[in-house]
């Protein structure tokens, strides 16, 4: 008789994020907005207003990461080779100019998702969902969004540092470690599982500013 073997669910929290989000990550990368920047079809002030979107973004995460680990309670998942900030404001300096920080504008969407990282700040597992899908995305897909960038819309490198990650020699083996980090946090399956329903926000959340974007250049 044959047997036929059924397969097991995923169980560590890396695993559970990616097969739990998988949906969500295929909608994001179809949505009009970043298909168009990235097939040039968009222009160089479109990406130069995702990057003051990803400002307001990665503000409130960094924060929430700063706050967790001046508490002690990072469980070393905070690194500082994936701090952005310093990077964006440098892009935005090249691509506004010195005045900057006085012409960007943050949409409602992404106000609304700063807010949501602001509130997790007090919670790992939470922090972890967010952090889990901007930094290993950024090590990944949005290594191709940069090189589509420069490839359709002539940015230079000083308008792409957002994407380049000077301390992380290696981008494969620092996913595996983060990987590491995030199944050694130890979550119950409440935890767990809570964990994974917020990575889906996160991709919600991002969604609806790459749509309030669409809506702005298109």
């Amino acid at each position: 008789m044959t047997t036929t073997s059924v397969p097991t669910a995923p169980t560590t929290l890396s695993s559970c994020l990616r097969e739990g989000t998988r949906e969500q990550h295929s909608q994001a990368e179809g949505m009009e907005f970043i298909d168009g920047l990235v097939n040039g079809r968009l222009s160089r002030e479109a990406y130069t207003a995702l990057a003051v979107q990803q400002l307001a973004i990665y503000t409130a995460l960094e924060a929430a990461g700063a706050q967790l680990r001046a508490a002690g309670a990072d469980q070393g998942l905070v690194f500082d080779e994936l701090t952005r900030v310093p990077a964006i404001e440098s892009d935005l300096a090249f691509l506004l100019g010195a005045d900057w920080a006085a012409r960007v504008t943050f949409l409602p969407a992404t106000q609304e998702y700063a807010q949501r990282l602001v509130a997790c700040s007090s919670d790992l597992s939470l922090y972890a969902a967010h952090a889990y899908t901007r930094y290993l995305g950024d090590l990944s897909g949005g290594q191709v969004v940069k090189r589509m960038v420069q490839r359709h819309y002539g940015v230079p490198d000083e308008g792409v540092g957002f994407y380049d990650f000077p301390q992380i020699h290696k981008l494969k083996p620092f996913k595996d470690v983060y990987r590491e980090r995030l199944d050694g946090l130890g979550l119950d399956d409440a935890q767990l599982a809570a964990t994974v329903e917020e990575a889906r926000v996160a991709f919600r959340l991002n969604q609806a500013v790459f749509a309030e974007l669409g809506a702005l250049h298109n």
